[in-house]
């Protein structure tokens, strides 16, 4: 009995030290933003509001083809998918300069290296979470009601988790090597806003762009149905299993990969810097 005390600390100790080292970090990374910044959490929701007034006002104002584009309100559906894309894009593009942007700490610290680019998605994803307000304030404004879908938001939580810690883990080392990948990640990250379910409903995918069978492609990318998810929150018929499945597996999969392709790099990364 008292060895099997003795051990129990030593094996739950360095879980409980990195997880403790992890929130220290998070916490570092929004008091920063939130503490130096006169607006605080304004600036967090400000982008994803502009830009959904924006394409709002092109879509339904000039165009008139916001009820083709999404479901109504429209306004709402944006927000909808804005949001989580503010989350995406913030961590994919702060994970690819986390190592030369603080490499004497990374260098200094005697912790997993995981943990550097785990504390983006984190922070990132607090963000997110404190930015339905708005999007609950819109809902109110519109008399949008939730529907019962609601309860698989968490899901939509932990896919995206997921897909962006495994694709931070990619981009994080390689970024070391390859200097042009930070534009190039831009650029990307520009044509997979316009190719993922952001601003409209996969079911406007065309099944072909000429001989070039276009949809099952757009369906591979795993923000399709983690989207989907977040807006069954108010429209039960964005739901679709097969989009989700093809998330989960995707997710993982890139998880997997990340985790590979860090685990090999860092050595050589930490010789770079």
């Amino acid at each position: 009995m008292t060895a099997s005390t003795a051990v129990r600390p030593t094996e739950r100790t360095p879980f409980a030290k990195y997880r403790h080292s992890l929130w220290l970090l998070t916490k570092r990374d929004l008091s920063v933003r939130y503490t130096t910044n006169a607006l605080g959490y304004v600036w967090s929701i400000l982008d994803p509001l502009l830009m959904s007034l924006i394409y709002f006002f092109v879509f339904e104002v000039i165009m008139h083809r916001g009820n083709k584009a999404g479901e109504d309100p429209y306004i709402l559906y944006l927000m909808a998918g804005l949001l989580p894309w503010t989350w995406f894009n913030s961590t994919i593009t702060d994970a690819a300069r986390v190592f030369s942007k603080e490499a004497k700490l990374v260098r200094s610290v005697s912790l997993p290296r995981t943990l550097w680019v785990a504390r983006i998605v984190l922070s990132k994803g607090i963000e997110y979470v404190a930015s339905l307000a708005v999007l609950a304030i819109f809902a109110l404004a519109t008399w949008t009601a939730p529907t019962p879908y609601a309860a698989w938001f968490p899901l939509g939580l932990l896919l995206q988790a997921i897909l962006v810690f495994g694709l931070g883990l990619i981009v994080a080392p390689l970024t070391v090597f390859y200097k042009d990948l930070e534009r190039a990640i831009r650029l990307i990250l520009r044509v997979l806003f316009y190719a993922s379910a952001v601003l409209y409903s996969p079911m406007l995918w065309p099944s072909h762009l000429g001989p070039i069978p276009i949809r099952p492609l757009l369906e591979a990318n795993p923000l399709t149905g983690i989207m989907g998810i977040y807006r069954a929150a108010f429209w039960p018929q964005e739901l679709d299993w097969t989009h989700i499945l093809i998330s989960a597996i995707g997710s993982l999969v890139v998880l997997g990969i990340g985790l590979l392709v860090f685990r090999r790099s860092v050595p050589a990364v930490l010789k770079e810097m």
